[in-house]
């Protein structure tokens, strides 16, 4: 199959997430800088998020500019990386309107790892229906950074019941660590 229709379907949706999760915000009603002030954890919330899901479009841009074909399975698990992604606008909503509270960071973080493990599971089956030594499955390699990723996710859950700003810290190291593209991707296709 041509992966055409995935990238595009996905490029809307995502775009789709991001117009929702900016419609959550609402202006105050006064009009004082000081009137702003109890939305800056909701502003918070919505530019990490808006990171991470920039992150996710510009990896899964990077990564399918190395795929040849996609399967029945492929588009499956991009659908189940495409849910856990549009679970984004409502816990971002949730966890900025209760200021970091421990649980909202909490499913926060659940959304994220889902996120990080439907990814992976997208990865490995784009391996499955890829020669071991073609561009795309040499540019994967072992993944390093997005097994680290679920570990710091994984912490950053426990640790959100009693220290939800140390997982929030987490969470945008993890942010910080990706906002730099794939290279890898990138070095390989450079070498066509």
């Amino acid at each position: 199959m041509h992966k055409g229709r995935l990238e595009a379907f996905s490029d809307a949706v995502i775009a789709i997430i991001i117009t929702i999760m900016v419609l959550e915000l609402r202006p105050p009603h006064g009009t004082e800088w000081a009137d702003l002030r109890p939305l800056i954890p909701v502003a918070l919330s919505y530019t990490l998020s808006f990171v991470f899901l920039a992150i996710y479009w510009n990896n899964h841009h990077h990564m399918f500019q190395a795929v040849t074909r996609v399967s029945g399975a492929v588009l499956w698990a991009n659908m189940h990386l495409l849910f856990w992604l549009s679970a984004t606008p409502f816990v971002t909503a949730w966890m900025g309107e209760n200021h970091f509270a421990a649980r909202p960071v909490a499913l926060y973080g659940v959304v994220l790892i889902m996120s990080a493990v439907a990814y992976t599971i997208l990865t490995r089956t784009l391996l499955a229906c890829h020669p071991r030594d073609s561009k795309f499955a040499l540019a994967l390699g072992n993944d390093f950074k997005g097994w680290a990723s679920l570990a710091a996710y994984g912490l950053a859950i426990v640790a959100s019941f009693w220290l939800p700003l140390v997982s929030c810290a987490l969470y945008v190291a993890v942010a910080v660590w990706w906002l730099v593209p794939d290279r890898r991707f990138e070095r390989v296709l450079a070498e066509q």
